[in-house]
């Protein structure tokens, strides 16, 4: 049985994905050179996750999630799965969570805009975040911490109901209960 020590929150994109690190601070993972296409762009995604996980000795990690009714978006599916694939490959247990649900964990509606995202993270924190891609990463880190007992936000009860919907997976139960 592990221990939790450092979560990744991350918000897949084809074009820029937000992380949140283990350290609490965020970033984006840019696709630079524009010559980055199709496939390769997968590849660099798959390696970029995979040398975070590494860098940072990542435990567990949370993945933004397709909505519920877009669920056949296939270019986001496929950045979902170069990321799946990096945790998968360093044996990092991962679960995921639908939009909704970190909207509702972060501002107690789970039909929250960006802006609302942003000026809930700002609100509890400070952190005066740009990027909604780090906003979101930022936000389904804490959704694991706090699942956790580790969050270092405190929130109303209304939010932390967006933690009932996560299918939280066998490992993340083991080490709740630890």
């Amino acid at each position: 049985m592990s221990t939790i020590a450092s979560v990744l929150g991350i918000d897949p994109s084809l074009t820029a994905t937000g992380l949140a690190l283990p350290d609490g601070s965020t970033k984006t993972i840019k696709y630079t050179p524009r010559s980055l296409t199709g496939d390769i762009r997968l590849k660099f995604i798959y390696e970029e996750i995979l040398a975070e996980i590494q860098n940072h000795s990542v435990t567990h990690a949370i993945i933004e999630d397709l909505p519920a009714h877009a669920k056949s978006a296939g270019l986001t599916g496929k950045a979902q799965g170069v990321v799946r694939l990096a945790c998968l490959m360093a044996n990092v247990p991962y679960v995921t969570v639908v939009p909704s649900s970190v909207k509702k964990f972060a501002t107690g509606k789970g039909t929250a805009d960006k802006p609302d995202m942003r000026m809930e993270l700002y609100k509890r924190t400070g952190v005066d975040q740009k990027d909604d891609n780090q906003v979101d990463a930022f936000w389904m880190r804490e959704m694991v911490l706090n699942y956790f007992g580790l969050g270092s936000i405190d929130l109303p009860k209304a939010n932390l109901e967006g933690l009932a919907k996560v299918q939280w997976t066998e490992e993340f139960v083991q080490n709740r209960a630890s």
